[in-house]
C-alpha cells in the first residue's frame, strides 16, 4: 500500500505541489475502521507520543508527590511556543522537585513565539533549555527520576529507568511488542518510538476509551486527557492548532502534533483514535488533513469547522502579506 495525495497546494490557478500521506482510524478494540494510504506503515510517532509518555509521571506517583496541577500535566504533553506561560510553569515545576533548569537535557533552540525571542535579544538574555518546545516533557521525566531516587543526569538515555518505563507504557497502550518498537533519537535527545500508524492510533483510542485498562491506568489516562483539555494553551500556545482545536472541541478531543508531519487525535465520545503521517514531513500539511478527517467522520459540526478554517484551508501569503494561494485537502477515507 502506497501513500496517497492528501493535500493540494494551490498558487493562482494551478496546483503547484501536493502532500502525500497516510491516515489510520481505529477503535479501542484495535479495529481499523477507516484509512487512507498505508495505515500499517511504520513511522516515528515523535511528539505525538507525549500524552502517552506522561502516563509514567502519574503512575510513579511523581505528579501527586510534587502536586502537579492540570496545567502542569498538560505542559508535560506539550510542544510549546516558549511563551512566558510555558517557561514560567516549567521553572515552577522544576522548583517543586527541587531541581534547577540546568538539569534539563533537551538542548536549546530559539523559542517558537517570536515576541519571546525578540524580548530575549533586546534584554540580552540567553536562550536556555526552558525555551525548548519539549521542556515540559523533560521536566516531567526529571521529576519522575527524582521521585524514584534514580540518576538525574542520565534520565534521557534509553537504558535509564525513566525511558524503560516509558517504552513499556508505549508498548502496552499501543498493543505492540516492545522488542518490535523501532528506537531512534528525537530532536530533544530522548528516545523516539517507531510503530505502525494504526497502532499509534490505537494508543490514542486507549487514551480516550480506557475501559479495558487497569483501574490505575484508567485513572492516569483520564487525568492526563482531562488536563490537556482543561489547559489546552499549555500543549501548544497562541495560534497553535493543538490548543485551538481542543478549545473548539470543548473537552471532547485531545490532539497532539509530532515533528515530520505527524498528528494524532483521540475522541472521547466515540472512543476513536486517529493517526496521520504526511509523507514528506512538512508540518504545514497536518492541520488541514486532521480537520478533513474529522469532517469526513462527522465529528465536527459546521460551526466548529468554520472556527478552524484558518487551519483547515489555510491561505498562503507572500512577503507583502498578499494572498497568493491556499492548501486544500483532497482525499477520501476508505473503510
Amino acid at each position: 500500500m502506497e501513500s496517497i495525495k492528501l493535500i493540494d497546494v494551490h498558487r493562482g490557478k494551478q496546483i503547484e505541489s501536493t502532500h502525500q500521506g497516510h491516515v489510520a482510524v481505529v477503535n479501542a478494540n484495535g479495529e481499523l475502521l477507516y484509512y487512507a494510504g498505508n495505515p500499517y506503515k511504520k513511522v516515528y510517532a515523535r511528539s505525538s507520543m507525549k500524552p502517552i509518555q506522561t502516563i509514567s509521571v502519574v503512575e510513579t506517583g511523581a505528579a501527586d508527590h510534587y502536586a502537579f496541577s492540570d496545567a502542569d500535566l498538560s505542559l508535560c504533553t506539550a510542544s510549546h511556543n516558549g511563551e512566558s506561560m510555558h517557561t514560567d510553569r516549567a521553572l515552577a515545576m522544576l522548583k517543586k522537585a527541587s531541581l534547577a533548569d540546568s538539569a534539563l537535557q533537551c538542548g536549546c533552540h530559539p523559542p517558537r513565539w517570536e515576541e519571546t525571542y525578540k524580548n530575549l535579544i533586546l534584554e540580552g538574555k540567553e536562550v536556555t533549555p526552558l525555551y525548548n518546545n519539549c521542556s515540559g516533557k523533560h521536566t516531567g521525566m526529571l521529576a519522575t527520576a527524582k521521585h524514584m531516587n534514580e540518576p538525574i543526569e542520565t534520565y534521557y538515555l534509553l537504558e535509564h529507568p525513566v525511558q524503560q518505563r516509558i517504552l513499556s507504557v508505549v508498548s502496552e497502550m499501543c498493543e505492540y511488542p516492545k522488542e518490535e518498537i523501532e528506537i531512534g533519537i528525537d530532536g530533544c535527545g530522548v528516545p523516539v518510538h517507531g510503530l505502525p500508524l494504526h497502532k499509534i492510533a490505537l494508543g490514542y483510542a486507549n487514551m480516550v476509551n480506557p475501559e479495558k485498562l487497569s483501574k490505575t491506568r484508567q485513572d492516569a489516562v483520564n487525568r492526563i486527557t482531562n488536563a490537556m483539555t482543561a489547559a489546552p494553551e499549555m500543549v501548544g500556545g497562541t495560534d497553535r492548532f493543538c490548543s485551538d482545536f481542543m478549545k473548539v472541541g470543548k473537552g471532547r478531543f485531545i490532539g497532539k502534533a509530532g515533528a515530520e508531519g505527524v498528528y494524532c487525535i483521540g475522541d472521547k465520545e466515540t472512543g476513536l483514535g486517529i493517526a496521520i503521517k504526511v509523507e514528506d514531513g512538512n508540518g504545514r500539511g497536518i492541520n488541514p488533513v486532521a480537520v478533513e478527517v474529522l469532517n469526513q467522520l462527522g465529528l465536527l459540526d459546521a460551526s466548529q469547522v468554520e472556527e478552524l478554517m484558518n487551519y483547515y484551508k489555510p491561505k498562503l501569503f507572500n512577503c507583502r502579506k498578499e494572498v497568493i494561494g491556499q492548501l486544500i485537502p483532497n482525499f477520501k477515507l476508505l473503510s
